[in-house]
């Protein structure tokens, strides 16, 4: 299991702070799972679809889409922070 988290507007826009994925033989990097968030079609592939910037976390470290992603992670999605 997979452990995914999502914050500030995708959580609102999803309706949906976390959920576990049982997908870890069809995920080897986050990209994987940017991929069957996607498929998901309607606001998920909207909000996954690259027009708009999502950072992601593995395990409370920032990651990129070709970082590697096992079982029992936790993956954080979230869009670009500004602060002033």
């Amino acid at each position: 299991m997979i452990k995914i988290k999502y914050f500030a507007r995708l959580s609102e826009s999803l309706g949906l702070k976390s959920e576990e994925l049982d997908c870890s033989d069809q995920v080897g990097c986050a990209a994987d799972i940017v991929q069957l968030l996607i498929e998901r079609e309607g606001i998920w592939a909207q909000e996954f679809c690259g027009e708009n910037k999502i950072l992601v976390a593995i395990n409370q470290e920032m990651g990129e889409s070709d970082t590697i992603v096992n079982d029992g992670d936790e993956v954080a999605f979230f869009p670009p922070v500004t602060g002033g």
